[in-house]
C-alpha cells in the first residue's frame, strides 16, 4: 500500500497555513537548472530549497520525495514542445518526433535516463502522449501496433542520444577534441591495419568518411532514422 497518491492527483499545496511563495512548476524549473547544470544527482531537496531561496522543509509542502521531483522534472521539459505542430503523413510526423525528442534530450542531459523508465502522466507529458499518437489517424492499427511504432522509434533517438552524450563525456573528461582524439588514433592506425587481422575494419578506416566530418552526429542520426522508418513502413499502411 503506498503512502501516497500520484502527485498530479494531489493538490497544488496544503489548505492549511500561509499561502506558499512557490508552487510545484517553481520546484521543477529550479530542479532543471541544477540537473542541466550539474548532473541529476546533483538534485538534492537540499539543493533545491537553495536555487528557491526557502527552507528544504517547506518543500514538503508541494512534494513528499525525490520521486515527485524527477517527475515533476520530466514533465516541465515536455512543456518546452507545447508550441509543437506535427506535419501530415505517420513518416513525416515520426521524423518530427524524434528530431524533436533528440533536440530536447541534448538540452538536457540527464533526461535520457528518465524517459527510459516509468511512463510520466503529468499534464504536459499526456499532451505530448496524445499528439505523438495522433500521427496513427486515419490509419487501421490496433493501440499495441502503435505503441510498438512508438517505442521502437524512442528506442532508436535515445540509443543515440547516449552515444552523443557519451562522446561530449569523453571530450571533457580527456580534454581532447574529436578531432584531437582521432589524430592520436591514427597513430595506432597503421598497427591495426598492418596486422592483417582485420580486413573489414581496415576497409573502413580507409574508406569511411562520417567519422571524420563535422556534422558526423547529425549524419549518423539522419541515416539512422531513415533506416529506423524504412523497417516501421513493413508494419504500417501505405498513405
Amino acid at each position: 500500500m503506498q503512502d501516497h497518491p500520484v502527485i498530479w492527483m494531489r493538490p497544488e499545496h496544503g489548505t492549511r497555513g500561509p499561502k506558499p511563495a512557490h508552487g510545484r512548476r517553481d520546484v521543477a524549473a529550479a530542479a532543471v537548472r541544477i540537473a542541466d547544470a550539474e548532473g541529476i544527482d546533483a538534485v538534492s531537496m537540499r539543493r533545491i530549497a537553495a536555487e528557491l531561496g526557502t527552507g528544504t522543509t517547506s518543500l514538503y509542502r508541494y512534494v513528499s520525495k525525490k520521486d515527485d521531483v524527477l517527475e515533476l522534472m520530466g514533465d516541465e521539459v515536455l512543456g518546452e514542445l507545447r508550441d509543437t505542430t506535427l506535419p501530415d503523413g505517420w513518416r513525416p510526423g515520426l521524423c518530427a518526433i524524434a528530431c524533436l525528442l533528440r533536440e530536447t534530450a541534448l538540452r538536457h542531459p540527464w533526461l535520457p535516463s528518465l524517459a527510459s523508465g516509468r511512463a510520466n502522466h503529468g499534464p504536459n507529458s499526456l499532451w505530448w502522449s496524445e499528439l505523438t499518437l495522433s500521427v496513427f489517424d486515419g490509419l487501421d492499427l490496433d493501440t499495441d501496433e502503435m505503441l510498438a511504432t512508438l517505442g521502437t522509434l524512442s528506442a532508436f533517438v535515445l540509443g543515440h542520444v547516449l552515444g552523443e552524450l557519451g562522446d561530449r563525456e569523453a571530450a571533457r573528461r580527456s580534454g581532447l577534441t574529436h578531432e584531437q582524439w582521432m589524430d592520436q588514433q591514427g597513430e595506432y592506425g597503421p598497427a591495426i591495419m598492418g596486422s592483417g587481422r582485420y580486413p573489414r575494419l581496415t576497409r573502413v578506416m580507409i574508406e569511411a568518411q562520417t567519422p571524420h566530418a563535422a556534422d558526423r552526429q547529425d549524419r549518423l542520426f539522419e541515416a539512422g532514422l531513415e533506416r529506423v522508418l524504412d523497417g516501421l513502413a513493413a508494419h504500417l499502411p501505405r498513405n
